[in-house]
């Protein structure tokens, strides 16, 4: 085995809750969220916004991270085989086809049409030294490095009108997915939907808001307990402090590297 999987091992926290309109309107949260960890330390992630327009949103959502995820764990690849960057592009590829696919047949078997699953969809891997994210639609993916460095992998794609995105459903959803492959010894990545956008990211500088990130990053390094860490970052998500300033539905997924 690698000798710094050993070393640093991933710490994830991760929440899906429903935005202040959705619980008045008594409506269910559209978002979901599905991660695992590899061996050697790999870590996959998928967050999800299933459109409010669509009426099985969150069929939609739940239906594409739940693919996404399972379509890359089952792969028999290593972590040194991450060290090809076309290795990690077709693992992306395939995982967001996949994810298309799926949200497609069980739209059939609902008897529905694909657009009433209508979702975004984000899908991360992330290993010590690389991080790479494929992403339709809004939202955005972040990761920091050693030299608390924050990088925005992906920005919101909203589409040619304000509050308007592409979604896994669209047409030409894959055409549209943006990709990106970033090779850097890191220790922290963040992934959500776009309800947290407004807070998540400093619109002046067009980068992500640090003063937003890195408490999280903090807070998913210190997170023994996971339950525990999983109840404060839901109550986070609903406190006045969030919701004064959205009302949308939120997913968040932090993950550090901890000794």
């Amino acid at each position: 085995m690698n000798t710094s999987s050993k070393i640093s091992q991933w710490r994830v926290v991760a929440a899906s809750v429903g935005g202040t309109s959705h619980l008045k309107n008594k409506q269910l949260c559209q978002d979901a969220h599905y991660w695992q960890i590899l061996p050697d330390n790999v870590l996959i992630a998928a967050v999800a916004d299933g459109a409010g327009s669509a009426v099985s949103g969150k069929v939609g959502a739940m239906v594409a991270v739940e693919a996404a995820i399972e379509n890359i764990s089952v792969k028999q690849f290593t972590r040194r085989s991450l060290d090809d960057d076309e290795e990690v592009r077709q693992l992306l590829n395939d995982a967001i086809v996949a994810a298309k696919i799926a949200v497609e047949d069980e739209a059939i078997a609902c008897d529905k049409q694909p657009q009433d699953l209508a979702t975004t969809l984000i899908i991360t891997i992330a290993t010590p030294e690389l991080v790479a994210v494929v992403q339709i639609g809004d939202g955005m993916a972040v990761a920091k490095d050693r030299m608390g460095n924050l990088l925005a992998l992906t920005m919101p794609d909203n589409g040619e009108y304000v509050n308007a995105t592409t979604f896994l459903t669209s047409p030409n959803a894959l055409d549209t997915a943006q990709m990106r492959l970033w090779r850097e010894a890191i220790i922290n990545v963040g992934v959500l939907t776009d309800g947290l956008q407004m807070l998540a990211l400093n619109i002046a500088q067009g980068a992500p808001h640090k003063p937003f990130f890195f408490p999280l990053f903090d807070f998913a390094a210190n997170a023994e307990d996971k339950a525990a860490a999983k109840e404060q970052l839901v109550r986070f998500l609903r406190s006045d402090r969030i919701t004064q300033r959205t009302d949308d539905d939120l997913t968040l997924i932090i993950a550090a590297l901890s000794d």
